[in-house]
């Protein structure tokens, strides 16, 4: 005979707690409270889980707490995304940004936020710059005159083929092919060299030299591919001094800080993604500003003929990478007593990156100098704006690349 209706059942430790508050026990109960001590403890630590289940807030997972919690994983994910892909990031926020709100980008223009951004990257550039990358640009000068000979020469020779083009406005067109005769960037083919971790020395000087050499080389190609008739000349003091002030100038303050004291240059050297960090920042600046200055020219053109250009300004950058990468590879195969410096990486990658990238500064000191002999200024530059951004973008995405397949190899030894 049952003693105890089925539905009143209760575990052995809640049996031994009902005997104790006075009912007499069965032989049931008294055989439970003999199991009683060797149960677990407290009944709390039994409910605690179904209390924490029933809020829906458990933080324990399925296989007893053994698994990785999704929020914090997709956090440390993104994370680690952002810092793989910070330049391009920074670069799509300032664009953004400026299309959203020019005040704070017309702002920072009026305050010259452009011209101390620059002079924070060569700051920056002679903290980092190793004695020893000097001498190793030095021996791989076959590198650096490639470059330079890419730069002013092979790829202005594009601007003719730019200006068989139909479109409207005209000026979209030719001031895209004037884009290809100008020399390469001041601060982003140098800071993309630093952050894949090349040869910035050698990028330095081929950003330095080309600069110097395009006030005699740019108005003759511009005469030459777009129009001898525009009385084309450049501001060559003006220039020159932009040069000096902006590049040279804080490069030697730079190199001589680390050079003065062993303290700065351990210090740079344990902190590299932090200066690399602070380089991208400076240089997200420069297109924030400029899209932020010419935002509202930007939004009176119409979609299609922009879109054309800028489409135009893309496949003109991926042919120069194309060109000098394969160049490179022509020329590592004509040297046959050892490696070839156009082969080595630090030097190759210097010279895909610089000789690939065209100056907007430059060009528009070209364009105010003109004074609308070859069309609206505005229309010239837009195009121009568009196609300095994409490069420094595109480039990014291909130094991340290239740092994530050098980073697969030296996990993979």
């Amino acid at each position: 005979m049952l003693t105890h209706h089925p539905s009143l059942l209760r575990p052995p430790i809640l049996t031994l707690r009902f005997e104790i508050l006075g009912r007499r026990p069965t032989p049931h109960a008294f055989r439970s409270a003999t199991v009683a001590p060797a149960r677990p403890s407290a009944p709390p630590l039994r409910l605690r889980p179904v209390r924490a289940a029933a809020g829906g807030a458990s933080r324990v997972g399925g296989d007893g707490g053994r698994g990785a919690v999704p929020p914090p994983a997709l956090g440390a994910a993104l994370l680690g995304f952002a810092r793989s892909n910070f330049l391009p990031i920074a670069l799509v926020t300032g664009v953004i940004l400026g299309l959203l709100d020019p005040t704070l980008g017309c702002l920072a223009h009026k305050c010259s936020l452009a011209k101390y951004s620059t002079f924070g990257i060569f700051v920056i550039s002679g903290l980092t710059l190793r004695t020893k990358e000097l001498g190793a640009a030095l021996g791989a000068w076959p590198a650096g005159l490639y470059g330079l000979v890419s730069i002013l020469l092979i790829t202005p020779f594009l601007a003719q083929f730019v200006m068989q083009v139909q479109l409207l406005p005209r000026e979209f067109i030719t001031g895209l092919a004037m884009f290809c005769c100008m020399p390469t960037t001041l601060s982003s083919g140098v800071t993309l060299t630093q952050i894949v971790g090349a040869n910035s020395a050698l990028a330095l000087s081929m950003t330095v030299a080309s600069n110097l050499l395009g006030i005699i080389t740019v108005p003759l190609s511009l005469a030459m591919y777009i129009g001898a008739g525009a009385g084309v000349s450049l501001p060559t003091e003006q220039l020159f001094k932009s040069l000096v002030t902006r590049l040279l100038i804080p490069l030697i303050i730079g190199k001589v800080a680390r050079e003065s004291s062993k303290g700065i240059a351990n210090f740079v050297d344990g902190n590299k993604q932090g200066f690399s960090v602070a380089s991208a920042v400076l240089l997200s600046l420069v297109p924030w500003i400029q899209v932020s200055r010419s935002r509202s020219l930007i939004l009176s053109v119409q979609i299609k003929a922009l879109a054309v250009a800028v489409t135009i300004g893309v496949l003109l950058h991926f042919v120069l990478l194309a060109f000098n990468a394969a160049m490179l590879q022509i020329l590592s195969r004509l040297e046959q007593k050892g490696e070839s410096v156009f082969a080595k990486k630090e030097y190759a990658r210097a010279v895909i990156l610089v000789a690939s990238q065209k100056t907007l500064p430059v060009l528009i000191a070209v364009v105010d100098q003109l004074g609308g002999a070859l069309g609206e200024s505005g229309f010239l530059v837009i195009p121009c704006i568009a196609a300095h951004i994409n490069q420094i973008i595109i480039d990014s995405m291909i130094v991340n690349w290239w740092r994530q397949r050098d980073q697969q190899f030296i996990n993979a030894k």
